[in-house]
């Protein structure tokens, strides 16, 4: 398949469009609800935004890097506070991620025929574009969605820089790779990455015997991450304790036989792309492959591709080959390590997220070796004319039966609804519907990690807070845990709201008995007891 240029920027345009569309669509709706988690990262930026106080790392809810917060913050103060405003935030890093993607994949296979190089980047970023996986996550309030993209754009830069012998390219590359350690806990494992790359681009140097341009280069590189990552660095060199967080919680040595801890994670990590994946709700369509069956069959293929042509390549001395396809493999199982270290919830597609890039790509190599392998037996004009029109219809169903997936069949299912907490957002909306002079007390009977803003109340307190905060700007409902309910003070000229996050029975009896004149409510959006 011979694609101009030309061809392949309108191709990549249209692809960009597909994976806008795909993270954009219907965004204030789609997940429903608001989790927790994503809540408290909105809360922090607002915060940040009130206090004009913007931290390197927050400690709060088991400890997460800043940059996130710092980009919602930002979003906030565009476009004014709102889910919309929060979940923009990875949707455009999401799209921005699948546009690396086409560098990337390009940059790495230049030493290609340019038409097959634009055909594999092509392919790559349109995976990633109609990708249940990365489509979700770009769709989240999570930090986790950075790593892909600084990963991305690091060692697009960093192959870029070191093959055209630019000093720019890699003090840009550096800047994106030290940037990556203001994301995620998993994106630490890039060093090991790293130097992988930097490995083998000494042997490409060493064979040119321009080993002293490396050394400038590679030191160019590594002051320009040093730098970009300096602050961060400080933070935890002076709170050691914060450094690995829950991480420590979650580890395959934190279990009674960690061997077999990690043989069992390592084979449910393994399995997680075309047998059995993620069984959270939140994460993933549960228990499904993380690949669709037809792109997991692919990546197998462009997996043992990458192999045969990493031993083929090193044996024929193409050490700029070779490099390549040992960072690709190096990229997959090092970025899978922090799902294969840790015991809990595995297999783990959010911590492992920073595998996408180099899994796609693997599926992008299986399927332009699988055309090479059909094209053969097409040879008249009209033979390729029906095999190209069978490609695009193979592509475009792909794609409709991942947005069908995603959009209806996922979003639809009421356990999706229960992982995003939607429950939370509708009492957050209840409570703003309330007059002022209405008292309102929230009554956190839901367990959760204590958070100190306010007074050490569970994490689920987070996401009505945010939908009370992004219309008043402050929490107008005092929140209380069930054993303080004789914080709730009476007035006999006040109209008292309380509203348990979870209407437990129990619970509401107990109001009953402590005040008499009190009664018990339903409505669509909450359960609250009136005085």
């Amino acid at each position: 398949m011979n694609i101009s240029e030309k061809k392949a920027i309108i191709i990549l345009l249209i692809i960009t469009a597909v994976a806008a569309f795909f993270r954009l669509w219907q965004i204030n709706t789609i997940p429903p609800g608001l989790y927790p988690d994503e809540a408290i990262n909105g809360n922090d930026a607002l915060t940040s935004l009130q206090n004009r106080n913007f931290k390197i790392f927050y400690p709060d809810n088991n400890g997460r890097e800043g940059l996130f917060i710092w980009l919602i913050a930002l979003s906030f103060w565009l476009f004014k506070p709102s889910i919309w405003a929060l979940k923009i935030v990875p949707s455009i890093f999401g799209i921005l991620t699948v546009f690396g993607l086409y560098l990337l994949t390009k940059e790495l296979f230049c030493q290609y025929r340019q038409n097959q190089a634009r055909c594999l980047a092509l392919l790559a970023s349109f995976f990633l574009a109609i990708s249940f996986w990365h489509t979700n996550f770009s769709r989240i309030g999570f930090r986790a969605v950075l790593t892909p993209f600084f990963l991305t754009f690091g060692f697009y830069f960093l192959f870029k820089g070191f093959r055209l012998k630019k000093y720019f390219s890699l003090i840009v590359s550096g800047i994106f790779l030290g940037s990556g350690f203001y994301t995620y806990i998993s994106y630490r494992f890039v060093v090991f990455l790293l130097a992988i790359a930097l490995i083998g681009w000494q042997t490409i140097y060493k064979k040119q015997k321009q080993e002293k341009q490396l050394l400038r280069y590679a030191f160019c590189l590594l002051v320009s991450i040093f730098i970009t990552a300096l602050p961060i660095g400080i933070y935890f060199l002076k709170n050691p304790d914060q450094f690995i967080g829950r991480a420590s919680g979650v580890s395959i040595l934190s279990q009674k036989n960690p061997i077999y801890a990690f043989g069992k994670s390592l084979i449910f990590h393994i399995a997680m792309f075309n047998f059995h994946g993620d069984g959270n709700w939140r994460h993933n369509f549960a228990g499904r492959p993380e690949l669709f069956w037809l792109i997991g069959i692919l990546f197998l293929i462009g997996f043992a591709v990458s192999i045969k042509e990493l031993i083929y390549s090193t044996k024929k001395k193409n050490y700029l080959l070779s490099t390549t396809f040992l960072l690709l493999l190096g990229w997959f199982f090092i970025m899978l390590s922090p799902g294969f270290l840790s015991a809990e919830g595995i297999p783990h597609s959010l911590r492992v997220i920073g595998v996408i890039p180099a899994v796609y790509i693997f599926a992008a190599l299986g399927g332009y070796w699988l055309f090479e392998k059909i094209n053969i037996f097409f040879q008249t004009k009209q033979q390729k004319i029906f095999l190209y029109a069978c490609l695009l219809i193979l592509l475009f169903l792909t794609a409709y039966v991942q947005f069908d997936k995603y959009f209806f069949r996922w979003a639809k299912k009421p356990e999706v609804k229960n992982a995003f907490a939607q429950n939370y957002v509708k009492i957050g909306n209840f409570l703003n519907l309330l007059p002022d002079d209405v008292q309102k007390y929230v009554i956190v009977n839901q367990g959760g990690v204590p958070v100190p803003f306010p007074n050490g109340i569970p994490m689920p307190a987070q996401t009505p807070m945010f939908i009370e905060r992004i219309k008043f700007g402050q929490n107008r409902a005092i929140y209380i845990l069930p054993n303080n309910l004789n914080k709730i003070k009476i007035n006999k000229n006040q109209e008292i709201i309380i509203v348990p996050l979870q209407a437990d029975p129990n619970l509401l009896n107990s109001l009953k008995q402590k005040f008499k004149k009190g009664n018990i409510f339903k409505e669509k959006n909450a359960t609250f007891f009136k005085i």
